[in-house]
């Protein structure tokens, strides 16, 4: 065959359908004489697509009076708003009420300060007292104060160890334990060094006042050195007028500077003293926080909340307690668990550190005797399913509960409101057996206290001074209430409020410019 023959049967073989181009109905040329596989697109002719203006039509317009003209006017427009908006922020600035400045606070003004006088009562020891640390944290208290837990026999100056724990409460090693937890948990740990605790006169008389303040000079050193934040002592009014008090003042609170982040506390204790002799102890011995048993001693709302009304202004140096300065618990003077409610929130509300024993967060009954009540652990135990269950055994274990989260409720409401931390307060009523107080800072949340406990429903009329310069609504909402007549949320008139016997409210009203 020749050449030309060949290349005639390549064309031939080239001009075949390829097998995969045949038409999938295998009978033939597709429809319109397409092939298989193919797709038409129509393109229109007269589509134009928009490209802009060129360089050389932009610098030609750019150019002209209407567009320089226009330039200017939205040049104006901007600054002038600018300038509008800046002057707007100016005023608003000028005339908004300018922010009263926070009163210096130190961590005994932030919240309630608890109290473990025996340690073994407690928990079993210091051991426990650190192993209940997370219990006391959920309390949302800002400071712990330990003791006495030195070593001495009542009445005996020769048996005093200062710097010794005594065999039943622990060992210093357990003591410096309970210290390091609670720091990590930011609370604060005060020792007391009342010397003799357990006799007639908390410093063996006034004939060895030199000697037994040395000593504890020297043990609140040596305690302060190993990371203590503060010391107390009971019978100030006598420790302060020893010759040797300003020793014990320099040992605890020397070498202050405003850089310090925290400061060492010196607390001391006064009972049986009025109002104006707490003032001058206030005044005259330095210490940083006085603890008085006012609130205990007096009975009648009338006097007590006069003595508020005098302490008010010094209410950072103030520590109030109902059985605080005695170590007991606040149940061996309100007897019920109403009464406790009605004290829990009048000392979380007062102006001042509320100051609580062990125990007082439950309605702890109070100890037989010189004996210390043993604290309760097992409020959180429910009783076993199909277990016999003692229900008056099972009602106080769940008003237990409910005392303790009332107490927290407050404990936290307290440490968020400045009003109720350190606001300015004034009295709004007061009878024999009730009182009424207002707390108010700058353009905080307003708080009104209103307590009753005495047997029969108590009407106040609430309201200011005519010299008070305040805003006064004429009704407030209810923000935590006892009384099942007061519900949480609603609105009550403050010129008519009824509180029932027993019973205590705490009332809410926003400020207004």
């Amino acid at each position: 065959m020749n050449k030309d023959a060949e290349i005639d049967m390549k064309d031939v073989e080239l001009n075949e359908l390829d097998p995969e181009k045949q038409p999938m109905t295998g009978d033939g040329q597709a429809p319109s004489g397409e092939k298989n596989g193919s797709v038409k697109v129509k393109v229109p002719e007269d589509e134009v697509s928009f490209t802009g203006l060129s360089k050389e039509e932009l610098m030609q317009v750019a150019g002209t009076p209407g567009w320089v003209r226009t330039r200017w006017v939205l040049l104006i427009l901007f600054w002038l708003g600018w300038v509008g908006m800046l002057a707007g922020a100016i005023v608003i600035i000028v005339q908004a009420p300018r922010c009263k400045p926070i009163p210096e606070m130190n961590w005994w003004n932030e919240g309630p300060l608890y109290q473990i006088s025996d340690a073994e009562a407690f928990a079993g020891g210091l051991e426990g007292v650190e192993n209940k640390l997370d219990s006391i944290n959920q309390l949302k208290v800002k400071g712990l104060v330990l003791g006495p837990l030195h070593s001495v026999q009542a009445d005996r100056l020769s048996t005093l160890n200062l710097l010794e724990v005594t065999p039943n409460q622990g060992s210093q090693e357990a003591l410096l334990g309970v210290l390091k937890k609670a720091h990590k948990k930011g609370i604060s740990v005060v020792l007391d060094l009342t010397p003799n605790y357990l006799g007639a006169d908390p410093w063996f008389g006034a004939g060895t006042s030199g000697e037994v303040m040395e000593k504890v000079k020297a043990a609140a050193e040596r305690w302060l050195d190993l990371g203590f934040d503060g010391i107390k002592i009971s019978d100030l009014g006598a420790a302060s007028g020893f010759v040797d008090w300003s020793l014990l003042q320099a040992a605890v609170q020397g070498n202050r500077t405003e850089d310090d982040e925290k400061k060492r506390a010196l607390m001391g204790v006064v009972e049986n003293v009025s109002a104006p002799e707490v003032l001058e102890l206030v005044n005259t011995t330095g210490v940083d926080l006085v603890l008085s048993d006012l609130l205990s001693s007096k009975s009648g709302g009338v006097e007590r909340i006069r003595d508020m009304d005098a302490l008010s202004a010094e209410q950072r140096s103030l520590g109030w307690g109902l059985g605080a300065t005695q170590r007991d618990q606040l149940s061996k003077q309100a007897a019920t668990a109403a009464l406790i409610r009605l004290y829990q929130l009048l000392l979380f509300t007062m102006p001042g550190t509320p100051v609580f024993s062990y125990g007082d967060e439950i309605g702890l009954p109070a100890g037989q005797g010189p004996d210390s009540p043993k604290m309760l652990w097992d409020l959180d135990q429910e009783p076993a399913e199909g277990a016999v269950v003692d229900e008056a055994v099972e009602a106080q274990r769940q008003e237990r509960q409910s005392l303790r989260a009332w107490f927290i409720s407050l404990s936290d409401l307290r440490g968020k409101e400045r009003s109720l931390l350190h606001g300015n307060y004034h009295p709004l009523h007061s009878s024999s057996s009730s009182l009424a107080f207002l707390r108010v800072w700058d353009q905080s949340e307003r708080y009104i206290t209103a307590v009753n406990w005495g047997a029969a429903p108590e009407t106040m009329a609430l309201k200011l001074a005519p010299t008070e310069e305040l805003e006064w609504p004429t009704v407030a909402k209810v923000k935590m209430s006892t009384d099942d007549e007061l519900s949480e949320d609603t609105l009550v008139e403050l010129g008519k409020l009824t509180v029932g016997p027993g019973h205590a409210v705490l009332l809410q009203f926003s400020y207004k410019a």
